[in-house]
């Protein structure tokens, strides 16, 4: 008779079928340590076919529209904050790629955020990224400086996709056909992974500035006007990576 130690090991290495034949095997054994096992690994494997199930919905753009050809999702990241870039990402991924809990980058938490990066890079046909400044944002408004972001991020691709799948827009001067999505970085897998992308490499920038410039608490906030960011910009004034046109209602109360 196998010890529970080696029915552990034996259920954490296996998957799919093979996983579900152990889970009828052992769900014979009459020890309470194993039916602890048994229940552990079937609610594991509950969870799993539950997210597969919600990958399948977030197909359904990239299903209608796997005719046309390569697909590409796109979205960005930091349209909101006081300071720093906006940041797009653009992502091809492969028909039926499969990457577990991908969602929209807001509803992850920075760890899986992280490991999901590494995972999009991997898995992916290609990765676009496109970073617009906080001095081209003042100059052109963040409306038009996340369209150059966006831009950029299919241009640097490497591949060329048949059409584009884009969170809430259509991008200007594209010659590539575009399908904007409402929600799409909760709807769409291709518009998830550029989501992911673009908040990853964005944070990462921002964690850089915070190294730079301390006092600004660039690392915990990313730039976004909470009240201790505030305080902070009324207490040492804008620094160099700060979109003034944001600040004007700031400045003007001090």
């Amino acid at each position: 008779m196998k010890s529970i130690a080696d029915i552990k090991c034996e259920l954490e290495q296996a998957e799919g079928e093979k996983l579900q034949e152990l889970l009828e095997l052992y769900g014979k054994d009459t020890r309470s340590g194993v039916a602890a096992l048994v229940e552990k690994y079937r609610k594991k494997q509950e969870k799993l076919e539950k997210e597969r199930e919600r990958l399948a919905h977030m197909r359904i753009y990239e299903e209608k529209y796997e005719h046309v050809g390569l697909i590409c999702g796109v979205d960005e990241a930091g349209r909101g904050p006081l300071a720093g870039p906006v940041v797009a990402g653009a992502v091809i991924l492969p028909p039926g790629c499969e990457i577990l809990y991908l969602n929209d980058s807001k509803k992850l938490t920075a760890k899986r955020r992280e490991a999901l990066y590494e995972e999009i890079y991997q898995k992916a046909v290609a990765v676009g990224v496109g970073i617009v400044g906080h001095e081209r944002i003042d100059e052109i408004n963040i409306l038009q400086a996340t369209y150059e972001a966006m831009r950029e991020a299919v241009s640097s691709l490497g591949t060329v996709p048949q059409i584009l799948l884009n969170d809430a827009v259509t991008i200007p001067h594209m010659t590539i056909p575009q399908v904007p999505i409402i929600g799409g970085d909760g709807k769409s897998l291709s518009i998830a992974a550029a989501s992911v992308i673009a908040k990853v490499t964005r944070d990462r920038i921002m964690c850089e500035y915070d190294r730079e410039m301390p006092q600004y608490g660039f690392a915990s906030h990313k730039g976004y006007g909470s009240a201790a960011h505030v305080e902070a910009i009324r207490k040492y004034g804008p620094s160099r990576i700060h979109r003034m046109s944001f600040l004007k209602h700031i400045l003007r109360q001090d």
